[in-house]
């Protein structure tokens, strides 16, 4: 087998076993907000067998559950992936090329990342390799960078049925991909290094199809379903756990300066062609309908939808949600209880 890639592509080192299992007792952790829920972890095996997923993949979800202190497990979601890419040539030998080259011949999670990232974004006047380097670099200095990686992945193979493995997310997934990019040129953008992250930002808009400023802020646990058509501005900020669907805009509302884009409460479900502007609150656990335009505040734990948009059930007395709705990925509750809706 061909040496594993560490900090360097030049470097040796020796291949993690691909058939490790990291034994022990499974403790189910459940993201928890005030006085709202996400769905049981029930539903979500129910749902993964709905979908004739494997033990294996099924048994991944539950391992990287395992989080002490706001970090995910490293070494179980590596291995998992490595066995899943394991899993899939023998199904697929044709693609043994292609997995050993941006999986199974790197020995972290970080090296593979970051050649991945390379390999997308490189082009003529660019060299991956210079990539390679310079995103190895920024993560080594920034260990909440893959902190954040690993609550992605989770996030994505919990929340979107058309994921089937953590390996599948990492590979082909544009919006995980996208966003760890902004994750390094936020990192540089906060370093000064203004022109470099700049210059990711638009590489990653003309590979990726959607525009991330460096200068926006992201939690950990994000979604971005599909991915195209995303615009996120400067001054944006995201929290923690939040999904949102393509086509959405988080942008300014003319030419001021300063601080002027929306600012995304934790567990906040944002429907596909959605434009929030201005420097404006979504709070947290709140749900946008697709094709809503948010010029005002929404109260936490709402459902605001329309153009422009208004609340689920009247400003002075809204429909409340008992459930986190960026898990839950339910856009159509409550809708038959809007009475002027019509088609």
């Amino acid at each position: 087998m061909a040496a594993c890639i560490h900090s360097s592509r030049t470097e040796t080192a020796h291949t993690n076993s691909l058939s490790r299992d990291p034994n022990g007792q499974i403790d189910e952790r459940i993201y928890k907000y005030a006085k709202f829920c996400r769905p049981n972890i029930s539903d979500h095996l129910s749902c993964s067998q709905n979908r004739q997923k494997s033990t294996n993949s099924i048994a991944a979800v539950d391992s990287v559950d395992n989080d002490v202190d706001g970090v995910v497990d490293a070494v179980d979601v590596w291995l998992k992936m490595r066995e899943e890419a394991k899993n899939d040539v023998e199904r697929e030998p044709i693609l043994s090329s292609y997995y050993s080259s941006l999986v199974l011949v790197h020995d972290s999670l970080e090296s593979a990342l970051s050649n991945h990232l390379s390999n997308k974004l490189t082009s003529f006047s660019l060299p991956s390799n210079t990539l390679f380097h310079l995103f190895m670099g920024v993560i080594s200095d920034d260990k909440e960078i893959m902190n954040c990686v690993r609550y992605d992945l989770r996030a994505v193979r919990e929340r979107d049925p058309a994921c089937i493995s953590f390996v599948h997310c990492f590979l082909n997934f544009k919006g995980f991909l996208a966003c760890q990019a902004h994750r390094i040129s936020h990192r540089l953008w906060s370093q000064g290094r203004k022109t470099l992250a700049l210059l990711i930002q638009s590489r990653v808009s003309e590979v990726f199809a959607m525009d991330i400023h460096p200068g926006a802020k992201i939690g950990r646990g994000i979604l971005l379903d599909h991915a195209t058509g995303v615009v996120i501005g400067e001054t944006a900020v995201i929290g923690n756990n939040v999904s949102i669907l393509h086509n959405v805009t988080l942008g300014g509302t003319g030419k001021e300066c300063g601080d002027r884009h929306p600012k995304i409460g934790d567990g906040v479900l944002i429907g596909a062609g959605t434009c929030i502007l201005g420097n404006i609150s979504v709070g947290e656990g709140a749900k946008i309908g697709a094709g809503s335009v948010v010029l005002k505040d929404v109260p936490a734990r709402t459902t605001a939808v329309g153009n422009p948009a208004r609340l689920i059930g009247g400003k002075e007395s809204p429909i409340m949600l008992d459930k986190n709705p960026s898990f839950t990925m339910d856009h159509t509750s409550h809708m038959s209880e809007w009475s002027d809706y019509v088609i």
